[in-house]
């Protein structure tokens, strides 16, 4: 199943909008829609080139760096959204100041993103996005090296603990957007699905953790705060979500998991480990 040709190119020019369109406006959408179609270029290339050129090389540096602003800027976003509707009359004002001390910071990272998304750095970019979507080869199993990357984490018998399903977290989306450069393959499609449920309940979790421990690190521990309180039960509610969403893929994920305990793939025993690293590692 080599990666659909249609797909690739969709890919580069959903990126090449979003660079126009966040060189422009840091807005929340712009922002996280730049996030995303980056992380699906990174995946086309792992998926597709196992030998990176220099363009390529370049390609991924700048987008991760880049990435990682948006990144911040992204958090920031989600974690005042969340705060914004969330509902406790005891820590009010503590809210509040939580709400304030996020958005000054949101300011100076859009300030740090926008700079770096300078018209030099754009043209830069979009001309080895080109160079690189001209050159992508049709081989390479996309479905394949996603199960690979999931395969590295298929363990069972063993609790899910924080780091788990961090590293699911991450895994997951990359996993996801290899999946669907297979096009329109049944298979490829209900993958896709799966992670996306799982990506999204996990992620959920995430947002909350990290809002939990900004705001442990500005008032205290639980018994110090009725936000600091509230946030830690919500968070983990959302633990338990997200171990639930977890056990629910990792049934329906054609990935099975051998008595020494090392997953592999039903459809092929290829060497597939060293890519599914790059991929992590990337993410």
């Amino acid at each position: 199943m080599p990666v659909d040709q249609q797909c690739s190119r969709r890919t580069f020019q959903k990126l090449d909008r979003q660079l126009a369109k966040l060189g422009e406006k840091a807005a929340p959408e712009n922002v996280h829609r730049f996030r995303t179609s980056g992380r699906r270029v990174e995946a086309l290339l792992d998926a597709a080139i196992l030998q990176p050129r220099r363009n390529e090389r370049k390609l991924l540096k700048m987008l991760a760096r880049l990435r990682k602003k948006a990144g911040r800027v992204r958090d920031l976003d989600v974690q005042i959204s969340a705060l914004r509707n969330f509902k406790i009359p005891a820590g009010a004002d503590r809210k509040s100041q939580l709400i304030r001390v996020l958005s000054e910071e949101r300011v100076k990272a859009e300030k740090k993103l926008q700079a770096a998304f300078d018209r030099g750095t754009l043209r830069r970019l979009r001309k080895r996005l080109k160079h690189a979507s001209a050159d992508i080869p049709k081989t390479n199993d996309p479905l394949q090296v996603a199960m690979g990357l999931l395969a590295e984490l298929g363990q069972t018998g063993m609790p899910v603990t924080e780091k788990i399903l961090h590293q699911y977290r991450i895994a997951g989306k990359r996993a996801r957007y290899l999946s669907e450069l297979a096009g329109s393959n049944p298979e490829a499609e209900r993958v896709v699905g799966v992670l996306k449920q799982m990506q999204d309940v996990i992620g959920d979790w995430h947002d909350w953790l990290k809002l939990t421990q900004r705001a442990e690190k500005m008032f205290g521990t639980a018994p110090e705060s009725s936000l600091v309180s509230a946030l830690r039960n919500v968070t983990q509610a959302k633990f338990r979500q997200a171990v639930k969403a977890l056990e629910q893929a990792r049934s329906a994920l054609p990935i099975q998991v051998k008595k020494t305990g090392t997953a592999e793939t039903p459809s092929s025993r290829k060497a597939v480990a060293p890519a599914a690293a790059a991929a992590v590692a990337a993410a």
